[in-house]
């Protein structure tokens, strides 16, 4: 849960309180002049994901093993691409429709990844595929009492639920602060 909500705090634009161990990463990358030049998932075996934070010194690239999870929420902080080999996606990927992205739908296996980089080729990646335009919707029940809610009392919960490192709620929170600014 704790990489699902390092990931969400840095696509939300949240800022905790304290630093996450992946922004102390990002801050001793700077204070020694390295940086994050891709993510790489590399490997998948037996239903494990493998990846590879690939930095820079200015000098050489150094290529460090790491979880997915942890590779991906550094990479954002860093806003670096995330890359992929086509063998992974077409024995992982899925492939969502628009109208299985707004009724939460299954969607079917990837067949096509020909536009995805080769294989084994570590040295040719694709270039990264942004997400569909289209946003994906989150119900959350608590949305209509939040409408009803002082923009005071909004800030309020907002500073809570980041106390509490409740992300999703203080993302929820902010979306409507900034809908009424």
């Amino acid at each position: 849960m704790f990489e699902a909500q390092a990931i969400a705090i840095e696509i939300e634009k949240i800022i905790p309180n304290r630093p996450m161990t992946h922004d102390l990463f990002k801050s001793i990358g700077y204070a020694f002049n390295f940086t994050v030049v891709e993510i790489l998932i590399s490997d998948l075996r037996e239903g494990v994901f493998y990846a590879k934070i690939v930095c820079n010194d200015g000098l050489k690239n150094i290529e460090i093993d790491a979880r997915p999870s942890d590779a991906i929420a550094i990479g954002l902080r860093f806003s670096a691409p995330i890359y992929t080999y086509e063998r992974i996606l077409g024995e992982a990927g899925i492939v969502l429709t628009d109208e299985e992205e707004d009724e939460g739908k299954p969607a079917e296996k990837a067949e096509d990844l020909s536009s995805f980089a080769p294989a084994d080729n570590p040295t040719s990646k694709a270039d990264p595929v942004p997400p569909s335009s289209g946003s994906v919707s989150r119900s959350s029940g608590g949305s209509s009492k939040l409408k009803n809610t002082s923009l005071a009392k909004l800030n309020e919960m907002l500073e809570k639920a980041i106390m509490d490192e409740d992300y999703e709620k203080a993302a929820e929170i902010r979306d409507e602060i900034n809908k009424r600014q």
